[in-house]
C-alpha cells in the first residue's frame, strides 16, 4: 500500500470515543493527514466520521462524549486534553455539518465575528483572501446570510474557518444538500486553497465520487472502525469500493446505497 511521504501534521493513534460513559462510538481509529495534503474520511451515515472530527477539534464534551483511549497529535504535540479554543489557536479549523452560519448577520459580519482575536489589519487581509477565493460572497456581502443559497452558505462557513488562519481545515459533509455543480465548484476551490497555501485538509464525506477527485489518500470507516486505507487511485480501482461506495458505473454516493448485495471482502 502506498503511504504518504510527507510528515503528518495530524495523527490519531488508536483513538476510542465513548458517549455517556457507555456508548462506544469509534474503536481504535488511527489516521494521518500529511502536512499540506488532502485526505478523505469516507463512510456511510452513522459510521463515526463526525465523531472522529470532534475528537480532533475537542467538541465531544458538549455532546457528553470523551476520548477514552488513544492519542490525538497535532504538529507533534498531544492535544487530547486541550480545550477547543486552544486547538483553534494552534491552527485547527472545524467546519461543522449543516453550515451553521449566523443567519441574521451579513457574510461580512460573519467573517468579522470569526476574527475577534485578530488585529484590524490582519482581519482585512484575511477577508480579502476569502473574497478572492469565494467571489460570490463578495457580491453578496451586504445581504443577511439567511437569504444566501445553500452553496453560498457553505462558502461562508468555509470562509469563516479561513479567517482563523488554520493549518488544518476539517470539513464535515460540505456537499450535503448541494447540487452537483456547486459541489464541484466548492471542492475545486478547496483544492486550490490547499495547493496555493499548503493548507492541510481532512474531508469527511458520504459523496465518495466527489471526495476522491481531490484528495490523495482516503480512509474508509465502518461501524466506528477504519477498515481500509489507501491512495485515491487504489481506492477507485478496488472492486468493493466501486460497488458499495462509488455506486458502480452509476456514480451513486453513500446516501443512495441502502443494502449491500454481497459480503465485503475486508469483513471476512
Amino acid at each position: 500500500m502506498e503511504q504518504p511521504s510527507v510528515a503528518p501534521i495530524l495523527s490519531l493513534n488508536n483513538v476510542e470515543v465513548i458517549y455517556d460513559y457507555v456508548s462506544l462510538a469509534i474503536k481504535g481509529v488511527s489516521i494521518e493527514v500529511p502536512t499540506g495534503g488532502m485526505v478523505a474520511l469516507l463512510g456511510a451515515n452513522g459510521a463515526g466520521k463526525s465523531t472522529t472530527l470532534k475528537a480532533i477539534s475537542g467538541l465531544l464534551t458538549a455532546e457528553r462524549g470523551e476520548v477514552r483511549r488513544g492519542e490525538v497529535t497535532f504538529l507533534g504535540q498531544s492535544i487530547s486534553g486541550m480545550m477547543p479554543q486552544d486547538r483553534v489557536k494552534l491552527g485547527i479549523a472545524h467546519v461543522l455539518e449543516g453550515r451553521r452560519v449566523f443567519e441574521h448577520l451579513t457574510p461580512e459580519e460573519n467573517l468579522v465575528a470569526a476574527s475577534a482575536v485578530r488585529s484590524r489589519h490582519v482581519m482585512k487581509r484575511n477577508m480579502d483572501r476569502v473574497y478572492g477565493y469565494f467571489k460570490r460572497l463578495h457580491e453578496r456581502r451586504g445581504v443577511a446570510s439567511g437569504y444566501l443559497s445553500g452553496g453560498e452558505q457553505q462558502m461562508l462557513a468555509i470562509g469563516r474557518a479561513l479567517m482563523t488562519e488554520p493549518k488544518l481545515l476539517m470539513l464535515d459533509e460540505p456537499s450535503l444538500g448541494l447540487a452537483p455543480f456547486l459541489v464541484a465548484e466548492i471542492f475545486q476551490i478547496i483544492s486550490t486553497i490547499s495547493k496555493d497555501e499548503g493548507l492541510s485538509v481532512l474531508l469527511v464525506e458520504q459523496n465518495a465520487v466527489a471526495a476522491l477527485d481531490i484528495v490523495s489518500h482516503g480512509y474508509l470507516i465502518e461501524n466506528g472502525r477504519i477498515v481500509m486505507h489507501d491512495s485515491t487511485e487504489a481506492l477507485k480501482r478496488n472492486p468493493d469500493i466501486q460497488e458499495f461506495y462509488l455506486g458502480g458505473a452509476k456514480g451513486k454516493d453513500f446516501r443512495d446505497i441502502k443494502h449491500y448485495s454481497r459480503r465485503k471482502r475486508w469483513l471476512t
